[in-house]
């Protein structure tokens, strides 16, 4: 699925679709019951029709309810997003991106979440050069 698709989504679309991803599929009752200040539960089924129709979303009968499921898997999605960001708000840059990160105040790093960093970092370095 094309990344252009999931930049046309709503704050509240958003918001459903990481309650599907977290639970990998949910009914219309459980989208509601998880949402912040949820809309109305017709407004939920009728989001929920509107990322099926949009792609994002596909249904499965189960006895009288529909149980909805994601198109493509969490983390090819947060791939997507993570470029949307990035060109967003760092100009495509990884190095502004991950310092912005980690010179913020609110963002603790632990030695072993730093060495499992170089190793990324050595890793793409063999394979780009």
């Amino acid at each position: 699925m094309p990344a252009s698709k999931h930049a046309h989504l709503s704050r509240r679309e958003r918001q459903i679709m990481e309650i599907i991803h977290q639970r990998r599929t949910a009914t219309a009752a459980e989208v509601h019951a998880a949402l912040p200040n949820p809309p109305g539960y017709s407004a939920v089924r009728a989001l929920l029709c509107i990322l099926e129709n949009k792609g994002h979303l596909l249904h499965k009968k189960d006895g009288l309810r529909y149980v909805y499921l994601p198109t493509e898997s969490r983390e090819k999605a947060s791939r997507s997003a993570l470029k949307r960001v990035l060109s967003t708000f760092f100009e495509g840059s990884v190095t502004q991106a991950v310092a912005a990160l980690l010179s913020s105040s609110d963002t603790k790093v632990s030695s072993e979440e730093l060495n499992k960093l170089q190793q990324i970092i050595k890793q793409a370095r063999k394979e780009g050069g």
